[in-house]
């Protein structure tokens, strides 16, 4: 099938996908679709089983692409063509299976606007402790007083972690250092998206992933890193 195909039958699932997202991941080695011998791209079946693998890794786990590369490599060496797809995704910025909410869960709710009720009751937190988010600058709502998504897998990331005796006061440093870390990743992509061709925004927004995914993984390593030291000690 042609890109433009490839593109309908994904953008159910993956609504942000784009016809330069597909060639990026192509570029990255991460499909390999044949040609025509005029040069147009032609896509089998399996390509987009594996452009849907590639994405919801993206979305659900926050792989960074090279992992999920090795992933797909990994799986090539070892398993027939008809199974090629891995059975199962391994993250490094949850490798335990911690239970933490997958974002899936609100794949579909990039444009969502939740009110503080829907948030609540999503959630599962009460009014003091969503102004006690609040407070300290884990959850904010946005200008006209709605909530996106990811404001309720902050909330529920912050209910489990309380399970273990901390408060969201005691989380200020989480919010200082996401700040900081997004001080930094805007230098480096801002001058992406004022490049004047017409893909900018698209190699901008996927630098932005990537760039997300990787701070993800590393600031999980370096908390197990110093979490063994103090164990070890």
């Amino acid at each position: 099938m042609s890109i433009g195909a490839v593109l309908a039958q994904l953008r159910a699932d993956f609504p942000d996908v784009t016809i330069s997202k597909i060639r990026f991941l192509e570029s990255e080695g991460l499909v390999q679709p044949g040609r025509t011998p005029s040069g147009y791209r032609q896509f089998a079946p399996a390509d987009v089983e594996r452009l849907r693998f590639v994405l919801a890794a993206q979305r659900d786990h926050y792989l960074p692409l090279k992992v999920i590369k090795e992933q797909l490599d990994a799986a090539d060496s070892h398993e027939a063509p008809a199974a090629r797809l891995p059975r199962k995704l391994v993250s490094l910025s949850s490798p335990d299976g911690d239970g933490l909410p997958a974002a899936r869960d609100f794949a579909q709710g990039r444009e969502v606007r939740l009110t503080q009720e829907e948030l609540l009751e999503q959630a599962g937190i009460d009014v003091r402790t969503l102004g006690e988010l609040e407070q300290y600058g884990l959850v904010r709502a946005g200008a006209a007083g709605f909530y996106d998504p990811d404001a309720v897998l902050v909330a529920k990331t912050v209910r489990a972690m309380t399970e273990f005796g901390i408060e969201p006061r005691h989380l200020r440093a989480f919010r200082a250092s996401a700040d900081r870390e997004v001080g930094l990743l805007e230098q480096i992509v801002t001058p992406v998206y004022r490049q004047r061709d017409a893909d900018a925004k698209g190699r901008g927004d996927e630098m932005v992933r990537e760039l997300a995914a990787l701070s993800v993984t590393l600031h999980t390593l370096l908390v197990k890193a110093g979490i063994r030291g103090v164990t070890a000690g």
